[in-house]
C-alpha cells in the first residue's frame, strides 16, 4: 500500500502529458512470477524489464500512473547524485563495486532517453544536456574535482569556467561548473504514462486504485492482497520510495520524506527566452538550497523550492522564487508570474545515497533516490528486474544494502524542515567567503 498524502494541485505536467493508457482496479486473482508495488519509474521499468524477459509481472498502483514523485517532480535527467562523487562510492563499496554504481548513474540518463527512443514515448524529451553551476568560487572548485572524477570514469561530462556557464545559460551568478552532456529533461509525468504504455504493448498488466493490504507468505512465494483481489508472485519488488507506509514499516523508517514545490512560469516571449537556458539545457546548481530551472516545450520556465513550513505556501513561494528568478536571469525583469504551482515528496537517506535492500526472502526495494529520482529509478529498475529474475543480489550494479531504520526518524523528519535553514546560512557564507 501507499500512502496517499495531501493532494497537491494540478501541476503543469497533468495538463500537458500525454493521456495515459486506460487501466482499472485488480478485480480477481492472479498468479505471476513478479509483483511489482508501485506505478513509478522504478516500478514501470522492472515490470518492462521483466516481461520482456518473458517473465509474467503485475503492478499494482494504489493510485495512478505517475502518482507521487513520478509525476510531480521537475523533469530534470541528471546522471549524478546529489552529493557523493565516484571516489565517495568507491571509499565506501570497494573499488570495484563503487565504480560498478559510479557507472551505472553515470550512464543513467543515457538509459533514460534510449528508453524514451526505443518506445516511441512521447513526453517532450530533451537530450541537451545537465549543467550544475557553481554558486561560489569554492564551490566552482569542487566542480573541477567532481568534472575529474567523473571524466576518469568515462562519463561524458566538461568543465565549463565562468564565461562558458553564463554562455550557456544566460544565468549571471555563478563562478564555472560541471555540464553532463547525456543530461535533460522530459515532462515527467508523460514518461511515467509512456513506460506504462510500453510495459502493458510487452504483455505485462497495470492495476490502479489498487493499494495493496498486506504480503504474506505463500507457498515458495508471496500473497499481495488488495481491495478486490490479490496476486501470487514468487518474487515481489516495492517501488514506492518516499510513499512508503506500514506494508513495511521499516522500509518507510529508513527514509525522510521531504516535500519538494514546482512551479511554472507564464508562457514567455521568444526574445527572452532566447536569453534565458538558450540552448534548452536543465540546470540545478550547487546551492544547498538548491536553485534549478529548465524550459518547456510550451515556452515556460518551471522551477521550485524548499520552505522550512508549508504554510502559505503559494504566495511565500511566488516571492521567494520570483526573487530568485530575477537574480539568475537579470532579463526577466519584474513581469514573471507563475502559473501553476504543485510539490510532491522526495525520499531523503542519511547518506544522501540510493540503498539496494531485500526486505525478506524474494522481496527487493531500492529506496532513497534524493532528488535525483527520475534517470537513476529508470535504470535502477532494470536492477531490480535482474534481481527478481534470480540474479544474484550480491552481484548487482546497486550494492546490496542492510535496512536500517533511522533512530528517531519522527523527530528527524520534523527537524529536517529547520535544516534548510542551516543549508542557507551556509550558502550565504560561501558566497561571502
Amino acid at each position: 500500500m501507499t500512502i496517499v498524502s495531501s493532494q497537491s494541485p494540478a501541476s503543469l505536467w497533468s495538463v500537458t502529458a500525454r493521456p495515459g493508457p486506460p487501466t482499472s482496479p485488480l478485480d480477481g486473482d492472479r498468479t505471476v512470477d513478479v509483483a511489482v508495488i508501485g506505478g513509478g519509474y522504478a516500478g514501470l521499468s522492472t515490470a518492462l524489464h521483466v516481461v520482456q524477459a518473458g517473465k509474467s509481472v503485475v503492478v499494482l498502483e494504489a493510485v495512478d500512473i505517475g502518482y507521487g514523485g513520478a509525476g510531480t517532480n521537475n523533469g530534470q535527467v541528471i546522471p549524478a547524485l546529489t552529493r557523493a562523487n565516484p571516489e565517495d562510492l568507491r571509499q565506501r563499496f570497494g573499488e570495484e563495486r563503487g565504480n560498478r554504481l559510479a557507472r551505472l548513474i553515470a550512464g543513467s540518463a543515457a538509459f533514460t532517453f534510449d528508453l524514451i527512443r526505443k518506445h516511441g514515448i512521447e513526453c517532450d524529451a530533451q537530450q541537451t544536456g545537465w549543467v550544475q553551476p557553481a554558486h561560489s568560487p569554492g564551490r566552482a572548485v569542487l566542480a573541477r574535482r567532481r568534472y575529474e572524477q567523473w571524466a576518469e570514469l568515462g562519463a561524458d561530462v566538461a568543465y565549463l569556467d565562468r564565461e562558458q556557464v553564463g554562455t550557456l545559460t544566460g544565468a549571471v551568478i555563478y563562478h564555472g561548473g560541471l555540464l553532463a552532456r547525456t543530461g535533460g529533461h522530459v515532462n515527467p509525468l508523460g514518461l511515467a504514462r509512456g513506460l506504462a504504455e510500453a510495459s502493458l504493448r510487452a504483455g505485462a498488466e497495470i492495476f490502479t486504485k489498487s493499494p495493496v493490504l498486506s504480503v504474506a507468505p505463500q507457498g515458495d512465494g508471496w500473497r499481495l492482497q488488495t481491495p478486490n483481489g490479490a496476486v501470487v508472485a514468487g518474487k515481489v519488488v516495492v517501488a514506492t520510495d518516499a510513499y512508503a507506509d506500514a506494508l513495511f514499516p521499516a522500509l518507510r523508517r529508513s527514509i525522510v520524506p521531504v516535500r519538494s514545490y514546482q512551479m511554472a512560469t507564464q508562457a514567455l516571449a521568444p526574445e527572452i527566452l532566447s536569453q534565458v537556458l538558450p540552448l534548452n539545457h536543465a540546470l540545478s546548481d550547487s546551492h544547498r538550497d538548491l536553485y534549478f530551472f529548465h524550459a518547456t516545450a510550451d515556452h515556460r520556465i518551471v522551477t521550485g523550492g524548499a520552505l522550512a513550513l508549508n504554510f502559505q505556501w503559494r504566495s511565500r513561494l511566488d516571492r521567494r522564487i520570483g526573487e530568485r528568478l530575477r537574480r539568475v536571469f537579470p532579463v526577466l525583469g519584474d513581469d514573471i508570474r507563475f502559473e501553476y504551482q504543485w510539490y510532491g515528496d522526495v525520499a531523503i537517506t542519511t547518506n544522501f545515497l540510493p540503498h539496494f535492500h531485500q526486505v525478506a526472502p524474494g522481496i527487493i526495494t531500492v529506496i532513497g533516490y534524493n532528488g535525483r529520482g527520475l534517470a537513476l529509478a529508470a535504470a535502477a529498475g532494470r536492477v531490480l528486474a535482474q534481481a527478481a529474475l534470480g540474479h544474484d543480489v550480491n552481484d548487482l550494479d546497486l550494492p546490496l544494502t542492510p535496512l536500517a531504520t533511522i533512530p528517531l526518524q519522527g523527530l528527524v523528519r520534523r527537524f529536517s524542515r529547520i535544516e534548510l535553514l542551516r543549508y542557507r546560512w551556509l550558502d550565504r557564507q560561501e558566497v561571502r567567503a
